[in-house]
């Protein structure tokens, strides 16, 4: 098994976070440098979109971080990671879902511009813009861990939990202000003695 990216990447992280939990160890390969887009040519004959992470196992080319992460815990029958169960499955996925879509639009203006320090996200109020959005996403995620119980989707550590920590942990490293969030904190705190918590999420990397 093969996982292709750099592994600063938070979406290389994701995967690499889920191998731990499965115990796992993808031969990984360094491929983007420092973005998580690549163009070389032997590259995109894996992955025409040119993004980091794919993950080639067997004769398996699969790309997108969340379908890696769930392709892993199927093959490996983890179905405490995702369930085997629709309805409980469709929460754990609709909460990846949410991550992948309206919590990475929500932080790309603030992390890439003040983070990143990109040179197309330097607009400052486009940067404020941001952060209100990201917080309000953040203050939701608090509002949700109230009601859930210890984890994303209640009693049990699921995928939600690493591709959601993932994006935590980027919001607390990002300079910026942010409301005090105590059922996050408690959250991220209830995850830190999972051993691919300290290597892959809350690392000192955004």
């Amino acid at each position: 098994m093969r996982l292709l990216g750099q592994k600063h990447s938070i979406n290389v992280r994701k995967v690499l976070w889920t191998c731990s939990e499965l115990e796992l160890a993808p031969q990984c390969e360094d491929w983007g440098g420092n973005t998580r887009k690549t163009t070389a040519p032997e590259f995109l004959k894996l992955n025409p979109k040119g993004l980091v992470p794919v993950l080639v196992d067997g004769g398996l080319v699969l790309s997108e971080s969340n379908a890696i992460c769930r392709y892993l815990a199927a093959r490996e029958e983890r179905t405490d990671l995702l369930p085997q169960q629709p309805d409980l499955r469709a929460v754990v996925e609709s909460w990846m879902d949410w991550q992948s879509t309206e919590l990475n639009a929500a932080w790309r203006a603030a992390f890439m511009g003040r983070v990143r320090e990109h040179p197309d996200f330097q607009d400052l109020e486009n940067q404020e813009r941001s952060i209100h959005a990201w917080n309000s996403a953040m203050s939701l995620l608090d509002m949700h861990l109230h009601q859930s119980g210890p984890f994303v989707c209640g009693d049990n550590f699921t995928l939600a939990d690493i591709v959601l920590g993932l994006s935590t942990n980027r919001w607390e490293l990002t300079p910026m202000q942010r409301p005090l969030l105590p059922a996050v904190d408690a959250w991220m705190n209830r995850m830190s003695s999972r051993p691919g918590f300290i290597s892959h999420c809350r690392n000192g990397v955004a």
